[in-house]
């Protein structure tokens, strides 16, 4: 069977890459754009891969979308490419809106077309066995939570920011694909990641690489926003079971069930660095930043037997050795933002 995997060279894409690599026989077609966030490095151990093949290239660019269906008769997408950054979103609304509207649109078009059991019957739902599109998606699209309750697949759509905002539309063009069309389409929404080669603008991985320098590490407010923590390896392993188990149509929630403030990560990852709390610097907060995301995975422990394998104490013990072993990822990664 052969996958594409778009955005495959960023931080949770590559994870997906090297989980599926490793335990399936399948084709992985990888197209990524390669902004800051994509790194070639971080496919570095699959360049020898005969089942892996990579392609420089946007989502948006439709011929050349055709060509790899073409080519390489695709059968299952999975989309994690989009611009992910709450701050990048506030200063820079637009690209976020073509890359994670647009974008989207412009691969469930392709992929209708190619899929279609009879191409000549313009509005036939029947389509090839075996296709589906994976849309991966973020809790940030349900907006903010009180201190209970819990985000459910039921939970009305209510962003917060450009980015959530430009998320909850992909997921509704991908919603609507389904219910007009027909396509076989999955939507997932996950807590927040974290794991090995995650970009170093990100919560945790800025925490570390500030605190192995001895250089302030920024908390913006008070540092009690709340956030649900997953392991990005338990991560790929619950869109493997959405692919293979996931029925047409579903949204599933995937939690790591570790609820933790900022400041307690922060504080946590210092302490195990032996590194000072007088390293934290409390900062402005940022615009729509909001409160407390929590996930309820019922339907996706219950209906696809699915659960974490990481606690968070172990999740971060690992996380942390990967950073200090790789500093000079984190140097490179840098550099070229």
């Amino acid at each position: 069977m052969n996958i594409l995997v778009t955005g495959g060279a960023g931080f949770i894409g590559s994870n997906f890459v090297k989980y599926m690599l490793n335990n399936y026989d399948y084709s992985i077609i990888n197209l990524d754009v390669l902004t800051y966030a994509g790194d070639i490095k971080n496919l570095h151990e699959f360049r020898e891969n005969k089942k892996h093949y990579f392609i420089k290239g946007d989502i948006r660019d439709r011929k050349l979308l055709d060509d790899i269906f073409t080519e390489h008769d695709i059968k299952i997408v999975i989309n994690f490419a989009a611009e992910s950054h709450v701050d990048r979103s506030i200063d820079d609304p637009e690209i976020f809106l073509k890359t994670n509207v647009l974008g989207t649109q412009a691969l469930l078009d392709v992929a209708k077309e190619h899929w279609k059991l009879y191409p000549d019957q313009k509005y036939s739902r029947e389509f090839r066995e075996g296709v589906k599109f994976i849309q991966v998606s973020t809790d940030e699209v349900y907006g903010t939570l009180g201190r209970s309750g819990y985000f459910t697949e039921d939970t009305p759509l209510a962003p917060n920011s450009p980015y959530s905002a430009s998320k909850a539309s992909g997921d509704m063009i991908v919603r609507a694909y389904h219910e007009t069309y027909g396509v076989p389409v999955n939507i997932s929404r996950c807590s927040n990641n974290y794991g090995p080669h995650q970009f170093p603008e990100k919560l945790i991985p800025l925490i570390i690489n500030n605190a192995l320098k001895d250089k302030d590490v920024p908390v913006y407010g008070d540092g009690k926003q709340v956030r649900d923590w997953l392991h990005v390896e338990d991560h790929c392993s619950a869109i493997d079971t959405i692919l293979h188990n996931g029925i047409s149509g579903e949204v599933y929630n995937i939690g790591g069930n570790n609820e933790k403030e900022n400041i307690e990560i922060v504080n946590l990852i210092l302490k195990s660095l032996n590194k000072s709390e007088r390293l934290v610097t409390y900062v402005q907060d940022r615009l729509g930043h909001d409160r407390r995301y929590a996930i309820d995975n019922t339907k996706i422990t219950r209906e696809l037997r699915w659960m974490p394998a990481y606690t968070f104490e172990e999740g971060i013990k690992q996380t942390i050795e990967w950073y200090i072993k790789n500093e000079q990822w984190l140097k490179e990664t840098l550099s070229v933002d």
